[in-house]
């Protein structure tokens, strides 16, 4: 990931670095320094390098003269934080510290590409960037969800499905648009739910893990507002919505790649360790695998098997993940908020299963079969 980017003798100098220990240092984008994968992987580090000045023609017979650059940074992970001396010659030129708002905020100028083959991850993004290529597209997809939720219940109840959908997906562009990044609206696809699409991509796993767990909360929120309203107008159509809002956003956070609930998974896990994470997202996996089986779920295995793709390619990309790790606090925080509303949201199915009504009691049964 790119830890520092600032100005050397009129030519950017880059600094790389990753947990793996390895540190890279390129002036004007020609690689000037290395530090080798190692455990020792935070600290003091410094990186020297020779540069040549050429005399004028008048002087053209003297050798050039050598510069000396040299960049010393102090590095500490979690919390993330990054001290940086720059000398020419030994005087110094320009220091400061970077913090993880200076990452979240920063355009990598050389972001990690990874290489990946024909999957159904490449069909899938080709077919986003053909979404994205139209903005009528919306409107077309809008009306085909209506219209097939119409047709499988009743336009009343595609109605408020939808609205459930786009109020969870409008909490994931209200987390992108926080950490400042474009987004490209919201699309609802025919029987898949919705999808929040942004132009930016992220640079730390904390920005995954709030963009990835606000779709739920604000699910949750909808579902609270419904519970209120119920309590109110003694409408049953409320409870109704409540309960299965509730069941739609706890299906989400599923630890199952790729629903919010495998981001938050992969991005806590790989911040603790890529062992860890791999270990945890393959027990994720064959949750998903045992769910899937006994309920007869086949997008819910589709969906698995994508997820199980991309935990394959995290971890072949482990060493060069531009992503900053989550520190302790963020890890215990994130995981408070996951259980806090995975919780909350069987709270509100727990409450409605408990009034007697067959058809309330549904998103129970489903939980316990």
């Amino acid at each position: 990931m790119e830890l520092l980017n600032i100005d050397c003798l009129g030519k950017n100098l880059r600094l790389e670095g990753s947990l793996a220990g390895w540190q890279q240092v390129f002036w004007d984008d020609n690689l000037v320094s290395v530090i080798n994968a190692s455990s020792d992987n935070e600290g003091s580090k410094t990186h020297e390098f020779e540069l040549s000045q050429h005399h004028d023609d008048a002087l053209a017979e003297q050798p050039p003269a050598s510069i000396l650059i040299k960049l010393t940074t102090e590095l500490l992970w979690q919390p993330f934080k990054i001290d940086y001396t720059l000398y020419v010659n030994e005087q110094v030129i320009t220091q400061g510290q970077r913090d993880t708002k200076d990452i979240e905020r920063q355009t990598p100028q050389h972001p990690v590409v990874v290489k990946q083959k024909f999957s159904l991850i490449g069909l899938g993004s080709l077919a986003l960037k053909l979404l994205k290529s139209a903005k009528v597209i919306k409107v077309v997809l809008a009306g085909a969800s209506l219209a097939a939720y119409s047709w499988l219940f009743s336009w009343q109840f595609a109605l408020a499905l939808i609205a459930c959908l786009v109020f969870h997906e409008f909490g994931h562009v209200k987390a992108m648009k926080y950490f400042g990044m474009k987004t490209k609206g919201i699309y609802l696809i025919p029987f898949m739910g919705g999808l929040a699409l942004g132009d930016d991509k992220i640079n730390t796993r904390w920005q995954d893990v709030v963009i990835s767990i606000m779709g739920p909360t604000f699910g949750l929120i909808m579902s609270l507002l419904s519970l209120v309203a119920y309590w109110i107008t003694g409408e049953i159509f409320f409870a109704g919505l409540a309960s299965f809002n509730a069941l739609l956003n706890l299906f989400n956070l599923l630890p199952i790649l790729p629903l919010d609930g495998g981001h938050i998974l992969k991005s806590i896990s790989f911040s603790m360790n890529s062992i860890v994470g791999l270990v945890a997202c393959i027990a994720g996996a064959v949750a998903g695998i045992f769910i899937s089986y006994s309920l007869g779920l086949a997008l819910l295995g589709f969906m698995l098997l994508i997820g199980s793709v991309e935990i394959v390619f995290e971890w072949r990309s482990r060493h060069q993940s531009h992503l900053l790790p989550l520190d302790k606090y963020g890890q215990l925080f994130s995981a408070i908020w996951y259980v806090a509303t995975v919780g909350a949201l069987i709270g509100v199915i727990w409450y409605f299963a408990g009034m007697g009504d067959e058809l309330l009691s549904l998103p129970l049964q489903i939980l316990k079969s």
